[in-house]
């Protein structure tokens, strides 16, 4: 189905001006969707909005609002004529989960389901969700595939699986609905204008938007949590995936819904590992800068060594990741030099 075929489909995305929502929202735009986005901006800037409508060249709607508000999710769905939605929308960080877990389940789950039963009642079928790896716990193996057993070990984490099957069950009982879930590992980059990218409020609680800080001067130096793992330098290896192969990813997702019947459940990653120092010395290439840091004890529940078995996710929906580590550290650093303070 060629871009014309796609030029009427009109797609919600919540969360849209956050991290990875943004730069999916690009990749709809350049493929001819139509696009509305309702984010709180509790972790976002509307400035964004006028940034991803200044390099597509495509107006987008935006509606400031929270799942959690249902008579306002009625008006948008009410409004919108929508024909999928792409769900970001929720809180993200492992150890807030952990020190404020209600907030998570609240924001997580009950806003999953309002946004469910919302897109039900206005005969909305497809709906792609933003999962995550952190699903699977500490691996039982490696690579980890699709049939990896669930063990979540934080609250962030059963959010996503309780989401995943509230989407199971509700796909049996409502056979017309169809729906995608994407567990992705860890995504880094930036858009490669430098003009978007990922720009935490707080301190960052991902490792790259760490060493970024630090490359351009807003913090002193990076923590490296471990030093005596089993791995080829004995700090933690993780599969990063830049976010621009992750935007595709959901762009062949959306597409996916559309063209097949059925719902999916896919791993999206490299299948490569880095060490916690291989990247530092990547973003220090990449930047030109040193990237202080010092070892710290083991963090508890920190996993040793995490990467997908992606296979699954090409069988599917025709996708791979493109990008190498270098070409992420260098897209990551540009949005950060270009933006030593954020979007803000």
């Amino acid at each position: 189905m060629g871009v014309e075929n796609y030029m009427s489909k009109k797609i919600l995305v919540t969360g849209g001006a956050g991290y990875i929502g943004s730069h999916t929202v690009l990749e709809l735009l350049a493929h001819g969707y139509a696009v509305t986005i309702i984010d709180n901006l509790s972790n976002s800037s509307e400035k964004v909005v006028g940034v991803l409508e200044e390099i597509s060249g495509r107006p987008i709607t935006f509606v400031r609002g929270d799942l959690l508000d249902t008579a306002h999710l009625e008006n948008v769905f009410r409004d919108g004529d929508f024909d999928a939605v792409i769900h970001f929308a929720g809180l993200k960080a492992v150890g807030e989960s952990v020190a404020k877990p209600l907030n998570y389940y609240r924001n997580n789950v009950q806003g999953s389901a309002n946004l469910i039963e919302a897109a039900l009642r206005h005969n909305v079928y497809r709906l792609l969700f933003s999962s995550s790896a952190t699903v699977y716990g500490h691996p039982k193996y490696l690579p980890i595939d699709e049939k990896h057993p669930i063990a979540t070990t934080n609250p962030y984490g059963e959010t996503k699986r309780v989401v995943e099957n509230m989407l199971q069950a509700v796909a049996i009982a409502e056979p017309k609905f169809q729906y995608g879930a994407l567990r992705y590992f860890n995504p880094i980059g930036a858009h490669h204008s430098g003009l978007i990218g990922e720009d935490p409020k707080g301190i960052p609680n991902n490792l790259v938007p760490y060493i970024a800080q630090v490359a351009v001067g807003q913090r002193a130096e990076l923590s490296i949590w471990g030093n005596d793992y089993e791995t080829v330098d004995g700090t933690g290896v993780r599969d990063y995936i830049h976010v621009a192969d992750l935007s595709k990813a959901h762009l062949k997702g959306v597409k996916r819904l559309f063209d097949a019947d059925g719902s999916f459940t896919v791993n999206l990653g490299t299948g490569n590992g880095y060490s916690v120092l291989e990247v530092v010395r990547a973003f220090e290439e990449a930047s030109g800068k040193t990237v202080p840091f010092q070892f710290s004890g083991r963090r508890p529940g920190d996993v040793e060594t995490c990467y997908a078995d992606p296979s699954l996710a090409e069988t599917l929906l025709g996708w791979r990741a493109e990008y190498g580590l270098d070409r992420m550290c260098q897209d990551h650093w540009r949005w950060q030099e270009l933006n030593p303070s954020g979007c803000a």
